[in-house]
């Protein structure tokens, strides 16, 4: 007789770190460890905005090697105006593509300039790249959907002044990173269904999707993540308030939800295989497989969440900005040629009209 199957373990035992990557994080101190919970949230917010770097544009033109301007633009329904950071290699003639950032901090911390540095010197000064990085407003001060329509407003506006920013409106890449990434996925969402201009891809990193943080990466990281699900869950329902754990809740705050993934512009999405937003960002990839869209998918093995920001020298940190500098330069020449292609066929049938 076959042996009565033994007790189904329901232990999740959490993916190892990368080596690098953990000796890293065993020299945090606990502040840097400490969850975010309702009660710390003010706090931690307050210690943000005072610690975090906020470059001038002055300090961001870095001896003239960028050109940067802080513009306010209307927001959404003509309600408060939307601060936009736009920036550029100086010196470079003609229009530029555009990467439309968001940036990271939970919904609840970090600003526009911050990230500016390392996205100006890592891609837009290779690439001959424009960047424009959005301020929008943070949770709870600012409930759903302010962020994602600030965002939008930032992005109509942007493209619609093209020939002002010295851009490309048709070769615009939107992106960005934890909070900002699922701002990212939200904006193309939101883009699409009001029929707004065509990004031609969406920079998806270890994008926050899912406000009910149930999947089994969420449990499995639970107070082990540098992000883990009580953090997740606090900043979530800073963003929602009474609309936190809704059934009905809107895809443009939360994309995780969205059940018509169609048509969306060729996505880069990564996350690391020990990270709390691990599933939710494959279930995503895998959900524009199944609608018939394009998206890149990383997995970073060992990597936790934000791991190339703590651990920028870590061999891993290293082939993942390889990784979406060759997506980002791939998505860009093929735009190029589209768009020659394009033009080329126009004077084709000019010709023959003539």
């Amino acid at each position: 007789m076959p042996a009565e199957p033994g007790p189904v373990s329901t232990t999740r035992v959490a993916p190892p770190f990368d080596p690098e990557l953990s000796a890293a994080l065993a020299a945090f101190g606990d502040e840097d460890r400490e969850p975010l919970t309702p009660e710390n949230l003010a706090a931690r917010q307050e210690r943000d905005a005072a610690t975090r770097p906020k470059p001038t544009a002055r300090d961001l033109r870095a001896d003239g090697r960028f050109e940067v301007d802080e513009l306010r633009v209307p927001g959404a329904s003509g309600g408060r105006d939307v601060t936009l950071v736009s920036a550029r290699p100086a010196g470079i003639e003609g229009p530029l593509p555009l990467l439309y950032y968001m940036h990271g901090g939970g919904m609840i911390m970090g600003n526009a300039w911050s990230v500016l540095p390392q996205l100006l010197g890592e891609w837009a000064l290779p690439l001959g790249l424009a960047v424009v990085s959005v301020e929008y407003p943070l949770a709870p001060r600012a409930r759903y959907l302010a962020p994602v329509e600030d965002c939008h407003a930032g992005f109509v506006w942007a493209t619609a002044h093209a020939a002002e920013l010295g851009i490309d409106a048709s070769r615009v890449v939107i992106g960005g990173k934890s909070a900002g990434g699922g701002l990212a996925a939200a904006l193309a969402l939101l883009n699409r269904d009001r029929g707004g201009p065509t990004p031609i891809g969406q920079l998806l990193l270890c994008p926050m999707l899912d406000d009910r943080a149930d999947t089994f990466s969420a449990h499995q990281m639970a107070g082990i993540d540098t992000w883990d699900r009580t953090s997740n869950v606090t900043a979530w329902q800073a963003l929602l308030g009474d609309r936190y754990g809704a059934a009905d809740l809107s895809p443009y705050a939360a994309p995780a939800r969205a059940t018509d993934l169609s048509g969306l512009p060729p996505a880069y999405i990564e996350v690391g295989s020990a990270e709390t937003f691990r599933d939710e960002d494959v279930a995503y990839a895998n959900a524009i497989w199944q609608a018939g869209g394009q998206a890149e998918l990383h997995v970073w093995p060992g990597a936790f969440h934000g791991f190339d920001t703590f651990v920028p020298e870590a061999a891993l940190s290293r082939d993942a900005r390889d990784a979406r500098m060759r997506w980002l330069r791939r998505v860009l020449v093929q735009s190029a040629s589209a768009s020659a292609s394009g033009a080329g066929a126009g004077l084709e049938g000019e010709t023959e009209a003539g």
